[in-house]
């Protein structure tokens, strides 16, 4: 019932509205609402309603519609013509399920990425839709199974029991970076406390580890209605969990995402060791 007049009072030249399932017709969480030509967006709140401005810089752009599970979907919008009751439906992605060997042998735990449980100075914080992902990679070469956990590294500032959305990638866009979803799922968290390791158990979800190794994310979200007056590209001021950094590695890992921009690597580094995220992994590790 507070949603509604939330959006009675949005300012003239607003787009507004809810992303839904095609077909159940149920809102879509958490989805990303981007200006193509514009690169200004939003984030859909747990219900599926988001908000943002109009068009400025050209008289017709399109939303781009991204979420989880489901195909990209583009809306032609005009520049200064407000649109207050849109209802946008997704159609679901198709997963092709690959083939899957059976093998003999005994399996084991495997952990992949930071090893450390101290972290190092600084704070990695985001805005709602935004990301940061480490790859954890299979240095060894081990023969890899399904992924067990996921364990993130929440810092005692900020507000650590804030939510978020984990993700999961194979490393197969530009430049190896984070691109086709590996956890399909919406799996939205929230941490106990700050100032230690915070393990998500993802062994429901069936997660083959592709050989190489996978990238894991952390997905600042919003709830409530805190999307209505915000422009997150520019003016919104970073809240909830802080995830802490560490300088175990001598190449950078970590790349960040930001709603209208993309991927970009992190290069930051102290002492000949970067500055990545301080996140790991627990798989199955095949022996034969």
């Amino acid at each position: 019932m507070l949603l509604f007049p939330a959006l009675g009072m949005a300012q003239e030249n607003r787009l507004s509205g809810r992303i839904v399932d095609s077909k159940t017709k149920e809102p879509i969480p958490f989805a990303s609402i981007g200006l193509k030509e514009e690169q200004t967006g939003a984030l859909t709140n747990e219900y599926g309603f988001f908000q943002m401005a109009t068009p400025e810089k050209n008289a017709q752009d399109s939303i781009i519609v991204l979420a989880l599970g489901y195909k990209r979907m583009a809306v032609a919008v005009k520049r200064g013509v407000s649109q207050t009751d849109l209802i946008i439906e997704v159609p679901k992605r198709v997963i092709e399920l690959s083939n899957v060997t059976v093998k003999g042998g005994k399996v084991k735990d495997l952990a992949l990425g930071s090893k450390s449980s101290t972290p190092g100075e600084g704070m990695i914080q985001g805005m709602p839709g935004s990301q940061y992902a480490f790859f954890v990679k299979n240095d060894k070469g081990k023969t890899l199974g399904n992924v067990r956990s996921v364990s993130f590294y929440i810092g005692e500032n900020g507000f650590p029991r804030e939510p978020f959305r984990v993700r999961l990638y194979k490393a197969d866009g530009n430049y190896n970076s984070p691109n086709t979803d590996l956890l399909t799922e919406n799996v939205v968290v929230s941490a106990p406390k700050g100032g230690a390791w915070y393990t998500v158990d993802l062994n429901q979800y069936n997660i083959e580890a592709p050989k190489e190794g996978f990238f894991v994310a952390m997905e600042w979200i919003v709830s409530g209605d805190k999307f209505y007056t915000t422009n997150f590209m520019d003016t919104y001021t970073p809240y909830g969990q802080i995830m802490r950094p560490t300088f175990e590695f001598k190449e950078s890992r970590t790349w960040s995402y930001t709603m209208g921009k993309g991927w970009s690597l992190l290069t930051l580094s102290s002492n000949g060791q970067r500055y990545n995220a301080m996140i790991k992994a627990e798989v199955d590790q095949i022996k034969d």
